[in-house]
């Protein structure tokens, strides 16, 4: 065999592996389309292994990305396409850059009997060793099904373009990105791949590359999205403090009760989140996943509040306990109403706020506003109300004039509750200053594994 045969074969090996749909996801991901394969020549049976796994840039930061490749045995799961996926995981954990994997297969190679299940349960392990290690986003562009929806359902940040099927089942049981979203089982509802990987470029942009490393931080004075005023709720005074055009909404179409954004404020990168009305168990469950992963990476948590009552018990005490265990830095401003539960949840003793602001117009109690003025009136209130015709009106009455004239947030700033009173137009202000206060945050914690309230 001559050189130029040699040659010439590996050339139409990398011709065939190149020209996958696989490579073009890298290409598109990738800055410039240039990246360093892993295992390029690997082989899978009678064809090359059906995914394509290399490290990157993107937008300058290192990134590990793999693409299952529909060219090859329809991208089926195997012992060899795991075994790539492995290495990749392995190169991701010792240099600490985040995972980007991107889902498009028919399923598994059955013919692997027993090594195809070794090969989920490999793949399964490794994404859960790195969680809270390095940044995992996926993207489903195509068919995943089975054990390899759970696996892509295990990342961080979970991307759908609108074309693709995510599904436990197997059965061809169909599940839209839509669906999918609604349900809280993808983050972001997009397109197509070219929006996908916007979104993964704008995340690496602002995310860690590991659970080591800081936030992004700029030195520059960054523009604000806009300015909060005494009319906005929560939802709107999140994304008027971020930097202009630096917020990702994530699970936008579940739990719409709280709104879970990344963004950078004045070049920080922070995790806002607003309480707005009454929160339902799957708002809770929303947040408290977004606070522990922001905690992971010790981003910054900001919390704006305006809320009522928690819905449920079991999902009010799971977010309790991702505020209450997170280490990260943990502000809170109250634009409206923090009473009983919901204050001390998300603002008081209980989320352990480091910093907690409320607006000229915020009312705060530890008590709801009918269980203050009841105790705290006594008799003169059950009077109050037998010397009218209507005790109804006159209740509503007399628990708003009470909550008017003592549950205010001066009241609460006297007491300790909030660090400080201000102005809706000044909270991004307060918000840059105590970001650069608490930039260096330092926290001990108690030798144990974990707590047991998230579950």
């Amino acid at each position: 065999m001559t050189f130029e045969t040699k040659s010439e074969m590996l050339s139409k090996a990398r011709q065939e592996i190149s020209s996958s749909k696989a490579y073009g996801y890298l290409e598109k991901l990738f800055d410039n389309g240039i990246f360093t394969e892993i295992d390029t020549f690997a082989k899978s049976s009678d064809t090359y292994t059906e995914a394509v796994a290399a490290h990157g840039t993107v937008n300058g930061a290192g990134v590990y990305a793999y693409a299952q490749n529909t060219d090859f045995a329809g991208g089926a799961m195997s012992k060899a396409q795991a075994a790539k996926v492995k290495k990749l995981y392995d190169l991701a954990l010792k240099t600490g850059e985040p995972v980007v994997a991107i889902y498009d297969s028919v399923g598994g190679r059955l013919s692997e009997g027993t090594d195809l299940l070794a090969a989920y349960g490999d793949i399964l392990k490794y994404a859960n060793n790195l969680s809270g290690v390095v940044p995992q986003m996926a993207v489903v562009v195509g068919n995943c099904f089975g054990t390899q929806a759970l696996i892509a359902a295990c990342a961080d940040i979970v991307i759908m373009t609108e074309n693709a099927q995510l599904s436990l089942a197997v059965d061809g049981e169909k599940s839209s990105a839509q669906e999918n979203a609604q349900k809280g089982n993808v983050h972001i509802a997009v397109k197509d791949t070219d929006e996908a990987f916007a979104k993964v470029k704008a995340l690496v942009e602002i995310l860690p590359s590991n659970n080591l490393s800081g936030a992004c931080v700029a030195y520059d004075e960054i523009s604000a999205q806009g300015t909060p005023s005494d009319t906005t709720v929560p939802s709107q005074a999140i994304l008027d403090v971020a930097d202009t055009d630096s917020a990702v909404e994530l699970q936008a179409d579940y739990g719409k009760a709280v709104k879970t954004v990344l963004a950078t404020v004045n070049g920080v990168t922070v995790g806002l989140v607003a309480a707005e009305g009454d929160i339902d168990g799957k708002a809770s469950s929303k947040a408290a996943r977004f606070v522990r992963f922001c905690d992971a990476f010790s981003i910054p948590v900001v919390t704006f509040v305006d809320a009522k009552k928690f819905c449920c018990i079991k999902s009010a005490a799971k977010l309790t306990s991702a505020y209450a265990e997170a280490t990260a830095p943990k502000i809170t401003f109250i634009t409206g109403d923090a009473f009983g539960s919901v204050y001390i949840a998300l603002a008081g003793t209980g989320a352990a706020a480091d910093m907690t602001f409320a607006w000229t117009n915020a009312g705060v109690s530890a008590l709801t506003p009918e269980a203050e003025t009841i105790i705290m009136l006594g008799d003169d209130f059950g009077g109050k109300l037998n010397k009218t015709d209507d005790p109804k009106a006159e209740r509503t009455r007399v628990i708003q004039e009470y909550k008017n004239e003592h549950l205010t947030a001066l009241h609460a700033a006297a007491n300790g509750y909030v660090q400080d009173v201000i102005a809706p137009e000044e909270t991004r202000e307060k918000l840059v200053a105590a970001l650069d206060m608490l930039g260096n945050k330092r926290v001990s914690t108690l030798p144990k594994k974990h707590n047991n309230l998230y579950i």
